[in-house]
């Protein structure tokens, strides 16, 4: 029976999850009518807002943007606009940023004559007509995205909600970037895009062509506290789209033993997890001091990438990059099945082509890290043809490319 202290906790537990939901959406309404009433006023024609994950990240295709523009594109303002709890993250590294979300971030917005990010904005977002949005995107795409996906792509939304919501934020985009084309074919289609799309490489991956150096990696391991000693495994899955604890609230279930693997490789090897922004801050490796590090919220996965030996992931988009490199990838599959048919699917046969052996256990991991110690180690067979696809328009000058075609040489000089 139901005590009358527990009616009236439910009670307010309800009336506060109603007035949440209906602050929200004020929010929205009003935020929306903002952004197309302060876009009437005079484009700030010089004025460049850079934006990486929702603000959380000062990172990716945006960030080589901006570092370039800063070097060689002085008659632009370059501001990044950032999540109030990472607003430290960008004092750090000495760049100019505006709070998400703020009135002055509204004001900024508004007037802007470009927005450079990586990922959609929320459904509510009004372009201004005088911006220039530059999609950059995150990544080359093995899973099914965008338009292409069949089932439900997160807690608490249904397809075709998202379709809709994606394809208006792709509809607001005049410019978008793609590494190859593979991947232009994809975004076209998946993206319902039609305008500008620039086939240039990944500015991103830039570095790995010009930080590729063993005083760089020094210096990173250096930072990061890891011994110079001994070779470093990167580990950076992917997250599942049906496993989660609440609307958008996303959990990773750790598959790989890492008690198994520091018994067998902590003499010669120490391990870094990198995962999804989506499911960052969900690890506790105090068990594993010393062998395993969580560097799910490090600045920039490019630095990793660099002092890594090798790169354990699954279906994330991280190893189309990594392997620039050339280095070793192991694909540690052990729901490919249920990933492949059941949740999101591939665009191409992965378990043909995969520049790696496909492996679904942590013994079988153990056995592929050994395997590239033996004399005379090969990558597989299938990475020439993978990186040739992939790869090929990758050479350390995507950025600048870029740069010149959507900004050229001074304020507004590109007419979309």
């Amino acid at each position: 029976m139901k005590t009358e202290g527990s009616i009236r906790l439910r009670l307010k537990t309800h009336a506060a999850f109603l007035f949440k939901k209906w602050g929200r959406f004020v929010f929205r309404c009003v935020y929306r009518e903002c952004f197309r009433l302060l876009g009437h006023l005079p484009a700030d024609r010089n004025l460049v807002i850079f934006e990486s994950f929702f603000g959380r990240q000062y990172s990716c295709n945006p960030r080589a943007i901006y570092e370039y523009m800063r070097e060689n594109c002085r008659d632009y303002r370059l501001i990044w606009s950032a999540d109030r709890r990472h607003g430290r993250l960008f004092e750090q590294h000495g760049v100019p940023y505006v709070r998400r979300y703020s009135l002055r971030w509204l004001l900024m917005m508004s007037r802007a004559r470009y927005w450079v990010t990586n990922i959609r904005f929320p459904s509510w977002f009004c372009k201004s007509k005088h911006t220039i949005y530059l999609q950059t995107w995150h990544g080359t795409p093995l899973k099914r995205l965008g338009t292409d996906i069949e089932h439900d792509p997160a807690p608490g939304k249904d397809a075709e909600k998202y379709k809709r919501d994606f394809v208006k934020d792709s509809g607001m985009w005049d410019i978008l970037i793609s590494p190859n084309r593979y991947s232009s074919d994809i975004f076209t289609r998946a993206f319902a895009f039609g305008k500008t799309l620039l086939e240039t490489g990944y500015p991103r991956n830039d570095c790995l062509y010009r930080m590729n150096r063993s005083d760089t990696v020094r210096a990173v391991k250096d930072k990061c506290g890891l011994p110079r000693d001994k070779k470093v495994i990167l580990y950076a899955p992917t997250w599942r789209d049906d496993q989660f604890d609440g609307a958008e609230r996303y959990r990773f279930d750790l598959h790989l033993d890492l008690e198994r693997m520091r018994g067998q490789l902590a003499d010669n090897y120490v391990i870094i997890l990198r995962m999804h922004y989506l499911i960052a801050g969900r690890l506790d490796l105090g068990a594993y001091a010393g062998f395993a590090f969580d560097f799910s919220h490090y600045d920039d996965i490019r630095d990793l990438y660099l002092i890594s030996d090798l790169l354990i992931t699954d279906y994330s988009s991280v190893f189309f990059d990594y392997a620039n490199l050339r280095r070793p990838m192991i694909f540690f599959a052990y729901d490919i099945d249920r990933y492949r048919d059941f949740l999101r699917g591939f665009y191409f046969d992965f378990e043909k082509t995969a520049p790696g052996p496909i492996v679904r256990t942590t013994d079988e991991v153990i056995q592929a890290v050994r395997e590239t110690e033996r004399p005379g180690f090969r990558l597989s067979e299938n990475f020439e043809p993978f990186f040739q696809k992939f790869c090929s328009l990758e050479d350390g000058r995507a950025t600048e490319r870029v740069v010149r075609r959507v900004f050229g040489s001074g304020p507004a000089q590109t007419d979309f």
